[in-house]
């Protein structure tokens, strides 16, 4: 992995941070990840019993005991620092679980609202608006460059690859490079 590389997937696994950091205290911890996932329940009019709740509940919590692991904390939080690396560590090891193709897998169940297996535009739009509150202009060109085949939808492969852009792509303007905003 080149330097810059390792510098473009830091910046976008630093947004990423942020984004989650909802109360900004330089710091993350499983109720910043219960958070978020009440944002998608909330969002998504997910019930507790509804499968792609649970598989979304079940997914972070393994995800976050990854990054734990991974970072060696002792104090269940992360700085921003610890996050970045520890992400990087998990993200390539699938010993326990495959935390890239998981979280697509996880969030695609809960934005795809209608079930057809698509993420339309409006779908796009309303997740990265109601889940990450995120209103960038530079949606429409996300979801552009996510639908790879031009067919005015994002399909599940689209968006597991994009997933997987995001985490190891070294390309500023691969679709999993924008999630976070264009760098």
């Amino acid at each position: 992995m080149s330097t810059a590389a390792a510098d473009l997937i830091g910046e976008k696994l630093g947004r990423q941070f942020q984004a989650l950091d909802r109360n900004n205290d330089g710091y993350l911890e499983w109720e910043d990840c219960q958070l978020l996932i009440d944002r998608y329940h909330q969002a998504f009019g997910i019930d507790r019993d509804d499968p792609r709740g649970s598989s979304l509940q079940a997914f972070l919590h393994m995800y976050w005991q990854e990054l734990l692991r991974h970072a060696g904390a002792k104090n269940q939080q992360l700085s921003q620092e610890e996050f970045v690396q520890a992400s990087r560590l998990a993200s390539v090891d699938s010993s326990r679980v495959n935390i890239v193709d998981g979280s697509a897998h996880a969030i695609f169940d809960c934005v795809d609202a209608d079930g057809d297996n698509q993420i339309t535009k409006e779908e796009f739009a309303y997740y990265l608006k109601e889940v990450w509150q995120l209103t960038a202009p530079d949606t429409l060109e996300t979801f552009t460059v996510l639908d790879t085949d031009g067919d005015g939808v994002i399909s599940r492969q689209e968006f597991v690859r994009a997933t997987r852009e995001h985490f190891f792509s070294a390309d500023s303007d691969a679709a999993g490079s924008l999630f976070f905003g264009r760098i």
